[in-house]
């Protein structure tokens, strides 16, 4: 999959596309229906699938300090788009210029110069341009007079997470943020993915017999609920059954939040420095302050046994 950050770098010889857009945080189960019905009509038609997505996230140019917690940053995003079969990535940078564009400055620039719209895919809430003028309504007009095709894909998939509710980005971080990790799983089709580089802690967890890797989280990382979960460690191309704690460690009156995970019946790895993903599979308890040591390693024995159970064979 080819991979392109603002439209300088899409090839000068780049022919017709069939394209959707949008921020696709978490490429959640309603963002693939709609990336995959772009690919269904691309290999249709014989023309790559794009999509077109935007850094930073554009609330955080429209409405500084209100960037929402990511799903996915945009490396993770690309590999769950390139698992979908798109043929290219056009990732543009969202300045305060560019949100002042209108909805045809938009469509002319990206849609019809620069990657030769053949078909547009999008939702039915899909909005664009210069305060989200633009709708689906508009976008047909325009293609009518720029030759390209408007197909708009019911992404409504509800399930039992937040109640029925249709599946989304918001739905999904929030569901996140109260530790309901059953719940934001089934949104996502998968389980949510927490990334960064381990760096060092205060070693307790090894001198309990317990190491742990301290994830420095990438920044606005979307960040489950303080408590104990089971899930995997992957380093090196390697997953690995983990226990992982997020909180402050209030046994030993810690004030510094963090993401921990113990590769469960691993000795001697050494992650330091490396680049890791730990990925949430179930929320087992929530963060305790235990009135002693022995107290605490009983309970982090059982938080072990029962991740190992949960993540056996998967």
């Amino acid at each position: 999959m080819q991979r392109w950050r603002g439209l300088e770098e899409i090839p000068g010889d780049w022919g017709r596309s069939v394209v959707t857009i949008g921020s696709f945080d978490g490429v959640h189960r309603g963002h693939q229906l709609i990336i995959g019905r772009a690919v269904e009509r691309a290999r249709e038609l014989g023309v790559p699938a794009v999509v077109v997505t935007f850094d930073p996230h554009p609330r955080e140019v429209i409405r500084p300090g209100s960037h929402p917690p990511l799903l996915a940053p945009h490396p993770r995003r690309a590999e769950l788009i390139a698992e979908l079969g798109v043929d290219a990535v056009l990732v543009l940078p969202f300045t305060t210029e560019f949100s002042q564009e209108s909805p045809e400055t938009f469509v002319r620039q990206v849609l019809v110069d620069a990657l030769h719209a053949r078909v547009v895919i999008e939702g039915p809430n899909f909005r664009f341009g210069h305060r989200a003028a633009g709708n689906v309504e508009l976008l047909g007009e325009l293609g009518r007079a720029d030759d390209f095709e408007v197909e708009v894909v019911d992404l409504q998939v509800c399930g039992t997470a937040g109640d029925g509710e249709p599946f989304s980005s918001s739905l999904t971080r929030r569901l996140v943020e109260t530790g309901d990790m059953a719940g934001a799983n089934e949104v996502l089709g998968r389980p949510h993915r927490v990334e960064g580089v381990v760096v060092r802690g205060a070693q307790r967890g090894r001198d309990l017999g317990y190491p742990t890797a301290n994830v420095d989280t990438v920044p606005h990382s979307a960040i489950p609920a303080d408590g104990v979960y089971a899930g995997w460690l992957t380093a090196d191309g390697e997953r690995m059954p983990a226990a992982i704690s997020v909180g402050t460690n209030p046994t030993f009156d810690g004030t510094t939040r963090t993401v921990e995970a113990y590769a469960i019946d691993r000795v001697g790895l050494d992650l330091y420095g490396l680049h890791v993903a730990v990925d949430f599979l179930a929320y087992l308890r929530g963060m305790e302050k235990f009135d002693s040591i022995d107290a605490l390693l009983d309970r982090m024995a059982d938080d072990v046994k029962r991740a190992r159970e949960l993540t056996d064979g998967i």
